[in-house]
């Protein structure tokens, strides 16, 4: 739709390219970034700009859509809620609506109603989990995107932590898909006010009409109260668990959580229509259906607006930037650590096959991967344990290496533990006292030694803020410290500011002015190599070699490195070598044929939208060749035997060629913000932080099998570091909450 007369040339210096539609709060504009990103802008209506009350209202929608940005919901590109006329800029997505695409083409049924049903469930559950409750599901707020549905629109949602804003006098929301309790006590309801919402899209996906459509908005928020819903053209399957999320009780209704096990637990093919329902495209005898009237039942100040082709609130895909824009590390708040994204692109220690810069085995070559028809342990049984931290108010995840029959893992509250892999037991365990730097977990493990990281306690400011700590492997004894530095994610978009190579241990000091190496056991100084002038680095491992990457102090400080410098390092003397530049901005992957593998990264402001290219540094001939990627590939990266891969939130994984940037394939599965890959016996692993595992082929990326989530943890993590780790024919998973469970990979866990 083009834009009309009167309608702004541009707004916060974003030019405007058309009008996408506009409701009764607002109108969305279609507008372009400087790099030609497309986003999707909400521009506030003049009349409510004067309102105090509704800019409190827009802030809460501005700060909510920022909290939940993630697989399922939208990525904020900018806001400003002080403006004149207050707008908000997000990803721009192509799709339709729900409502669009019932209109157009009737009703869901078979798979493709189970898979729209557990994608919203996995979006509610994410949404609930970052402490916001949504209130206004509706189908013109479900945008179905190419890999999965999105919510949309968070405009009357709250923060489970704030006071809830009710306009006096007004209706908010759209009362066919509200629940009873949001028409009844809107400042009491909470997630499983959004439970009842999402029963009601449910029902509507498979019939076409709302279990509670009427007329009018007053006789559809009557039924919501008091009477029952009409599902009998619901599938029958479905039926049973849509009923259990319209229960007029907010108590007898499932948790996001449970529904989607509830629905992961339905068949593959829903069907068709329930026997005593009436056909697909029909509407039942007691409801009428009027797509009209249900888009424009919320009160002009709550209305969203509809795009055919776009939502203002989508993924965080596809753009043309041209700079990164690293942020500092943070360190983890309680009330956040559950729900904030890890910044560092495959830092800290999980020990995968060679090439990927997951496993600090000592030799560069990883020492738990599976051969082919790998062994057991002696002993083994499957196991499920958590570790206990210094802290218990920071659910954290793991990292693991193994070695032999000893499993170590590090990371958040615990510096080290040692466990044994056989059955699970605990040898040892080494606490952190302090809130962790989000993303750093162990530094690595020699035969004898094991590192990892500590943090001060808030109320010991004399102690070094972050520590490596060297422990003997045996005894769980600490046998030196040493202050370390923590600009890795700033230089290079990984969480690895110290590095295993042999028996050395390779830390940047206190004041990141220069590498330190040490024999890993005793903590002696073995040489000291200061960073060129005028810039900040980070040690990169590349196999048995490695690299210094560097960013002059300006581009660290101002979190855009655009020109990264890499050096190799004499690994005796701590020499550098002469400079190598790199096309920036560009994330170290892994090793490829002896080459030093780096993803060129596409920035869009702060947000990272993918992937778009391939450098690879030849430390023999320095020689540096680019490969461009057919588009940006958004996900979580990794590297094992000569290939790339990048698993994207929503379960996407793509294996691409990085000599030439070639695509070898693209797999779908059902582990959504999977990080990886973990190399087994002629298998591939990809967990998320619930746990779960899916494994497939590395020829043609085959789904072999995959387990249910073991843990209570955010699946749209993205950046994470490899969670799996292999130990001859035992694969060991680090989910969420500190929780490690470990099965035979012949013999994984059913999943349903």
């Amino acid at each position: 739709m083009s834009l009309r007369g009167g309608d702004p040339v541009e707004i916060g210096g974003y030019p405007l390219e058309a009008r996408l539609g506009s409701g009764g709060m607002g109108t969305v504009f279609l507008a372009r970034t400087s790099s030609g990103r497309p986003v999707a802008i909400k521009l506030i209506h003049q009349q409510f700009a004067a309102d105090d009350e509704f800019r409190i209202r827009f802030r809460q929608e501005v700060a909510a859509a920022r909290r939940v940005s993630g697989a399922f919901t939208a990525a904020v590109v900018d806001a400003d809620p002080e403006a004149e006329q207050p707008w908000m800029a997000t990803a721009y997505i192509e799709g339709h609506t729900l409502s669009e695409r019932i209109a157009a083409k009737g009703p869901l049924n078979g798979a493709e109603l189970r898979k729209l049903a557990i994608g919203l469930a996995e979006a509610l559950r994410d949404i609930h989990r970052v402490g916001v409750v949504h209130r206004d599901l509706k189908p013109s707020n479900v945008v179905l995107s190419s890999d999965g549905p999105r919510v949309i629109d968070f405009g009357i949602s709250r923060a489970a932590d704030q006071q809830t804003l009710t306009m006096t006098g007004r209706v908010i929301g759209t009362p066919p898909f509200m629940s009873p309790e949001q028409l009844q006590a809107p400042r009491g309801v909470g997630p499983r006010s959004d439970v009842f919402s999402l029963g009601t899209l449910l029902a509507y996906s498979a019939t076409g009409h709302g279990p509670f459509d009427a007329d009018s908005p007053y006789i559809a928020a009557y039924q919501v109260v008091h009477e029952e819903p009409s599902l009998g053209a619901v599938p029958g399957k479905l039926r049973a668990v849509v009923e259990r999320c319209l229960d007029k009780d907010p108590e007898g209704r499932p948790s996001a959580d449970e529904l989607l096990v509830l629905l992961r637990d339905l068949p593959a093919d829903l069907g068709e229509a329930g026997v005593n329902g009436v056909g697909v495209n029909g509407v039942g005898a007691d409801r009428t259906r009027d797509v009209i009237t249900q888009h424009h039942l919320a009160s002009p100040a709550t209305a969203a607006p509809t795009a055919p082709t776009s939502n203002p609130a989508g993924p965080d895909t596809g753009s043309t930037g041209t700079h990164i824009s690293h942020r500092p590390r943070r360190r983890w708040r309680p009330v956040l650590a559950a729900a904030v994204a890890v910044t560092a692109i495959a830092g800290g220690a999980a020990a995968v096959k060679t090439g990927s810069f997951g496993g600090n085995s000592g030799d560069g070559k990883g020492t738990s991967v599976a051969a082919p028809g790998a062994a057991l342990p002696d002993g083994f049984e499957p196991w499920h344990r958590t570790v206990q931290g210094g802290r218990e108010d920071i659910p954290d995840e793991l990292r693991c290496v193994a070695h032999g029959d000893a499993l170590f893992c590090g990371g958040g509250s615990v510096v080290a533990t040692r466990i044994k892999v056989q059955d699970g037991s605990s040898v040892w365990t080494v606490k952190s006292p302090g809130v962790p730097v989000q993303g750093m977990h162990l530094v690595g493990a020699t035969d004898d030694t094991v590192l990892g990281y500590r943090f001060a306690a808030q109320d010991a400011p004399q102690d070094p803020p972050s520590e490596v700590v060297a422990i003997d492997a045996d005894t769980g004894q600490e046998l030196w410290s040493v202050p370390s530095g923590a600009q890795s994610t700033a230089v290079t978009g990984r969480t690895q500011d110290a590095v295993v190579l042999g028996s050395t241990v390779i830390t940047v000091d206190a004041s990141n002015s220069r590498f330190e190496a040490r024999d890993a056991h005793s903590g002696e100084v073995a040489w000291t190599t200061s960073f060129p002038a005028g810039s900040q680095c980070a040690p990169v491992p590349a196999g048995t070699q490695l690299f210094a990457m560097c960013a002059t102090n300006a581009e660290v400080d101002s979190f855009e490195v655009r020109h990264p410098t890499l050096y190799t390092v004499d690994r005796s003397s701590g020499k550098l070598g002469r400079p190598l530049a790199v096309d920036g901005p560009a994330v170290p992957t892994g090793v490829a044929d002896g080459r030093l593998v780096l993803l060129q990264v596409r920035m869009e402001g702060t947000a990272l939208a993918g992937y778009d290219g391939v450098v690879r540094v030849d430390p023999a001939s320095r020689k540096v060749t680019y490969a461009r990627l057919a588009k940006a590939y958004a996900g979580t990266p990794g590297l094992v035997d000569g290939t790339v891969y990048v698993s994207g939130q929503t379960g996407l994984v793509t294996a691409l060629d990085p000599a030439t940037g070639r695509e070898k394939w693209s797999r779908q599965t059902g582990v959504e913000g999977a990080s990886g890959p973990a190399a087994g016996a002629d298998a591939l692993y990809f967990s998320s932080a619930t746990g779960r595992v899916v494994a497939l082929s590395p020829d043609e990326g085959t789904p072999l099998w995959t387990t249910d989530p073991q843990a209570d943890g955010l699946t749209g993590e993205q950046g994470a570091s490899p969670r799996v780790t292999v130990a001859g024919g035992a694969v060991i998973v680090a989910a969420a909450q500190n929780t490690l469970f470990a099965f035979d990979a012949q013999k994984p866990p059913k999943a349903g």
